[in-house]
Parts: structure tokens; C-alpha cells; sequence
């Protein structure tokens, strides 16, 4: 389940950073904002696959209150998924050792 988490978390960090680095420096920038809607769109579909594979896949894996206070979190920043990969990779390995 936590291979499917970080899918999920890898695809909502490159929506952000396509939102964040393509659409708005084009919208505001050469005032083409025909890719907000869909890059907008795209990307809070992916956070709310985000949140909802937060519920499914991290229950019962052992993370700590604060762990799952940091998954969320970084969320709320561009590329913060991709800087809590670490954790959440160690944290596969560990389960899959066991």
C-alpha cells in the first residue's frame, strides 16, 4: 500500500510544480492562462487522491502522530511530497523486511 501512496504523492508534486512553473509564469507572465483550468484541475484531483490515499494506504503502518502530521504537511508545499519520500520509503522498507 505505500508503493501506491508515493505514486499518488509523486503525481500531486509534478501537478504542483507544472501549476507553479508552467501555467501561472505563462499566465502572468505572457498573459496565457489557458493551461490554469486544466493544470488547476489536474492538480486538486491529485491532492484530493493525495488526502484519500493518506486514509487508505498509512493506517496500521506505524507511523507516528507527528509522521503523519509531516506527510500532510509537506503536501502544502511544492515539492514537499518529493521531500517526504524518504520517510515514507524507509518506512516500506522497514515493512517489507519484517
Amino acid at each position: 500500500m505505500l508503493r501506491a501512496f508515493r505514486v499518488v504523492a509523486f503525481i500531486e508534486g509534478i501537478t504542483t510544480i507544472l501549476l507553479f512553473l508552467v501555467a501561472m509564469p505563462l499566465k502572468y507572465g505572457l498573459d496565457y492562462d489557458a493551461l490554469i483550468r486544466p493544470f488547476g484541475m489536474a492538480h486538486g484531483v491529485a491532492w484530493l487522491a493525495y488526502l484519500a490515499a493518506m486514509a487508505v494506504c498509512l493506517p496500521g503502518k506505524g507511523f507516528t502522530i507527528a509522521e503523519w502530521l509531516r506527510t500532510f504537511v509537506f503536501a502544502l508545499f511544492p515539492t514537499g511530497t518529493f521531500l517526504n519520500d524518504p520517510l515514507i520509503a524507509r518506512r516500506q522498507e522497514q515493512l517489507s523486511r519484517a
